[in-house]
């Protein structure tokens, strides 16, 4: 029962950043109806903004420090961070601590101006061409912002620690009267899921019971409509592509504490992301981010010692057998639309 509850954290853990991305995609394509192969770099570039982050806290001047000295005896250069300075020593090592979870204030702005341009520097004018054009063109900007990141930072990962109040694990069983040490996991994981569920949360409920979601949504099952009734609905889709991107940058963001931010991050979470959608349904947001869940566990119990020495790799497979199945019984997906991409 403990080896099951586990897998179970593990698979909302890996659902939750399997959800986000899918999410995002989703709303990319219910709005506009452009199959995005660049989503996955817009995650890796909300991790980046974490990065960029730390590396703007952490600016320091050099002082000669003549308490210390080196193995030869001269006195040690010691880096100050400049936050120290304005805000003291102990306000200014909090906030680079807490870079992480600022990296949402700094990363939101940047994400929705990045997805808007991408938006209306490249993406409209395809539109109206085959799905397969879009992925192209989608898939070779990807590329490029990979490959912008990988020549700015290098190829190696780069460490984001979590603030250090959520460093160590939570012992379940001890907080729940059970024994002692048999379920562990992660404080930031916790964190993610909580984070993850928060997000998604917004995303419906802006969606739901604003003004601006309920003309999306309007706009989503009837475009031609809607814009007869003198609504630019150009323009909310655009925004509703910021949104989107603003969705895979705090995926992003939260996930650096857990995997190291490298330049090809977005494309080891883009094809599972995808897979994601189809099994979800296409245009399906619930779908999606149960979909999210639902492999995201099965992977994760799929990744057991007894499972994987009783059939080696299958943890490698797991969720597109998962998609085979489902979508040979159920071709338009666990939530699918009838009509859409099935002309």
């Amino acid at each position: 029962m403990d080896q099951i509850i586990l897998q179970i954290l593990n698979g909302l853990d890996k659902g939750s950043a399997y959800a986000l991305i899918a999410l995002g995609l989703t709303l990319i394509f219910g709005t506009l109806g452009v199959v995005n192969f660049a989503h996955g770099a817009l995650f890796m570039l909300g991790a980046f903004c974490t990065v960029t982050l730390s590396r703007l806290l952490g600016i320091s001047r050099t002082v000669i420090d003549e308490t210390r000295t080196d193995f030869l005896g001269n006195p040690l250069k010691v880096e100050i961070p400049y936050l120290y300075d304005w805000f003291g020593e102990a306000t200014g090592a909090a906030i680079i601590d807490w870079a992480v979870p600022l990296s949402i204030i700094f990363a939101i702005p940047i994400m929705i101006s990045i997805g808007v341009i991408m938006e209306r520097g490249l993406i409209k004018h395809f539109y109206n061409r085959p799905h397969a054009d879009q992925i192209l063109v989608t898939f070779g900007l990807a590329i490029v912002l990979q490959e912008i990141i990988k020549y700015y930072f290098g190829a190696n990962q780069i460490p984001a620690p979590a603030p250090e109040a959520f460093t160590g694990s939570f012992d379940f069983g001890a907080a729940f009267g059970a024994k002692a040490g048999a379920i562990i996991y992660p404080y930031w994981r916790i964190v993610y899921f909580c984070f993850a569920m928060i997000l998604i949360g917004a995303v419906f409920a802006f969606l739901r019971f604003t003004t601006f979601g309920m003309v999306v949504r309007a706009g989503m099952a009837d475009r031609e409509t809607v814009g007869l009734l003198g609504i630019n609905i150009d323009r909310r889709f655009t925004i509703m592509f910021g949104i989107a991107a603003a969705v895979a940058g705090l995926a992003g963001v939260m996930y650096t504490p857990i995997n190291s931010p490298n330049y090809h991050m977005g494309m080891d979470f883009l094809v599972i992301s995808f897979v994601v959608v189809v099994v979800g349904g296409m245009g399906s947001l619930p779908g999606a981010v149960l979909a999210g869940f639902v492999l995201g566990i099965l992977e994760s119990f799929a990744s057991m010692r007894e499972v994987i020495e009783f059939l080696p790799g299958i943890n490698q497979v797991v969720i597109y057998l998962a998609a085979i199945i489902i979508l040979l019984t159920r071709p338009r997906g666990l939530m699918g639309r009838k009509g859409v991409m099935e002309d």
